[in-house]
């Protein structure tokens, strides 16, 4: 199973659809967005990327109710099942409790990779550089031992994604 990890897009649409194009040519068979989409543009890059997705609202969300029935995107947090893989996703780190087998967070624009007990912790950073000049992604591979996390990141001015990989047993 491989899946796209994204987070706060905020109002850059343009770095989401560069980091939407670029997971799904990694083989992302799945995008998942914790949260803070800020503009309904964002929601449409993921609806229309052809993918199965799931989206949370963030703290900067509230101005995407209105048009929340034509997306899938949550209230936080939000449990789902892929395969038989468990999944709570959230925007704001404020339910970190091993009650999935993986957590995928947002908020704090910082890229995070643990896995304590089984179960494996995950924020993606940020797509709109804001606290910093990078534009960041998660490519989460789950095989039946292993889950092995790859974080891209690109800095502003640059052309192509650098990456780190961690490696975890599941």
């Amino acid at each position: 199973m491989k899946i796209g990890i994204l987070s706060d897009s905020h109002h850059r649409s343009d770095y989401t659809k560069e980091v939407i194009d670029f997971l799904k040519e990694k083989g992302s068979q799945y995008l998942v967005h914790a949260g803070d989409l800020c503009i309904e543009e964002n929601l449409q890059l993921l609806k229309d990327s052809g993918l199965i997705y799931v989206s949370v609202f963030g703290n900067n969300d509230m101005g995407l109710i209105p048009v929340s029935n034509k997306y899938t995107i949550k209230q936080e947090p939000y449990y789902f099942k892929i395969k038989d893989i468990k999944f709570k996703l959230m925007h704001l780190p404020y339910h970190l409790t091993p009650d999935a087998d993986v957590v995928i967070f947002g908020h704090t624009h910082k890229f995070e990779s643990e896995c304590k007990n089984g179960t494996l912790f995950v924020n993606p950073g940020e797509v709109c550089a804001r606290e910093k000049p990078l534009i960041e992604c998660v490519f989460l591979e789950i095989n039946e031992n292993e889950y092995i996390i790859t974080y891209y990141f690109k800095n502003t001015n640059k052309e192509f994604f650098e990456k780190e990989e961690y490696k975890y047993e599941r």
